[in-house]
């Protein structure tokens, strides 16, 4: 079984992460991380932080020579903009506790409701690791479980498909093609038209001191059928990448394949008619199921998508209630992106992957990826002569 934790404050010194759990034998590097954590830090709508943040991955255990041990891995990634909060945020007695106080707590965000459960009078306590943020170090450990996907052939994409109002059309394309188009973009939307209205839109809002939401989408290629599994709920693979993503900061909703839209349509319009031939084995020339049947995989693309809420920082603050003092006030101002939903993206690129190779390690099992290679080989073999 493999898991992971995060840990770190948003100015504290450092985000960590240890990932347990990862066979011997993935090849990986700190710069390959880097690359992951540099998209997630990018995208047209992002605000000041990213331009002080220079993420970096550093492995500190569980890796030798380029190559995974089979021991934990741990990864630290620092914040650049430690120095400037070291006085607020240091652990130890000498913290300045009266200096940047965070009493007014902003709509849409935990502080109130964290500060509520913890006892907090300074909602900077919630803030500070409630705070998106911390979704590097998720993106770092998601990225050792996409390059195990990889040696394995299976490939994640992930594209932005809307901004507020603005959607993109439907793209169909190879996963090279798809990955080209998506490091071209600045929104990484492969639709290059919708692209541009996008950005008319996340500049609108800029103006008027406002935030714009929106959905990005995952595609999985090269898993055979039977990952995941029907006999038990918490087996379902939908389910699994549902409560994945959903756990990503400002995720309201995911739906796999037609989604919600299969909902307003007769049967006859959402399921996909199922054919066979000797050159392909069973296959569909549809995609309404996003590549999962009865909580498995059935050898399609893995379609998922997330709606992200838009950011709830707003530069035109909603009317809040200072905790101290009870008296109304406009809520308190953090720095914060007008729009994130590409970093999400980059973030549910990585959620997804460490899911699927969650179920995949469940599945195919091995100490060593020489191993898993084996098993998966066999795998595909006995899928070829079903």
């Amino acid at each position: 079984m493999i898991r992971f934790l995060t840990a770190g404050e948003s100015h504290g010194p450092a985000l960590t992460a240890i990932v347990d759990g990862l066979p011997a034998g993935v090849p990986v590097t700190g710069e390959y991380i880097d690359v992951q954590l540099k998209r997630r830090q990018g995208g047209y709508g992002r605000g000041g932080r990213m331009k002080i943040e220079n993420d970096r991955a550093v492995l500190l255990s569980g890796v030798r020579g380029g190559y995974t041990l089979g021991s934990p891995v741990c990864l630290r990634i620092e914040n650049r903009d430690w120095s400037n909060w070291q006085k607020i945020m240091d652990p130890g007695p000498g913290a300045i506790l009266t200096e940047r106080v965070v009493t007014r707590p902003r709509p849409g965000h935990a502080d109130l409701s964290g500060a509520i459960k913890y006892g907090h009078r300074d909602m900077r306590n919630v803030l500070e690791r409630s705070s998106a943020r911390e979704t590097a170090a998720r993106v770092a450990a998601g990225t050792l479980a996409r390059r195990l996907l990889e040696e394995l052939g299976v490939r994640v994409v992930g594209m932005v498909t809307a901004i507020g109002k603005v959607a993109s059309a439907g793209i169909e394309a190879t996963p090279e093609q798809l990955e080209e188009r998506v490091a071209a973009s600045e929104l990484y939307c492969p639709d290059p038209l919708a692209e541009n209205k996008m950005m008319e839109a996340i500049d609108s809002a800029r103006e008027s001191g406002d935030s714009l939401g929106g959905v990005f989408e995952i595609r999985v290629f090269g898993l055979p059928p039977g990952i995941g599994g029907y006999v038990q709920w918490d087996q379902r693979l939908d389910g699994r990448l549902a409560g994945a993503l959903m756990g990503i900061q400002a995720i309201k909703g995911v739906e796999v394949g037609l989604g919600f839209a299969g909902a307003a349509m007769p049967g006859s319009r959402v399921h996909d008619d199922i054919y066979y031939s000797p050159e392909m084995g069973f296959y569909r020339e549809s995609n309404g199921a996003g590549g999962i049947e009865g909580g498995m995989t059935n050898g399609g693309t893995v379609v998922v998508r997330a709606a992200m809420k838009p950011i709830p920082t707003l530069y035109k603050p909603k009317q809040s209630v200072d905790i101290a003092t009870k008296e109304p006030f406009t809520a308190s101002v953090e720095r914060s992106d007008i729009c994130a939903v590409p970093a999400a993206c980059v973030v549910g690129e990585a959620a997804a992957a460490w899911e699927l190779a969650r179920a995949v390690l469940e599945k195919f099992g091995g100490d060593t990826l020489e191993e898993i290679k084996q098993r998966w080989s066999l795998y595909l073999e006995r899928v070829g002569r079903f």
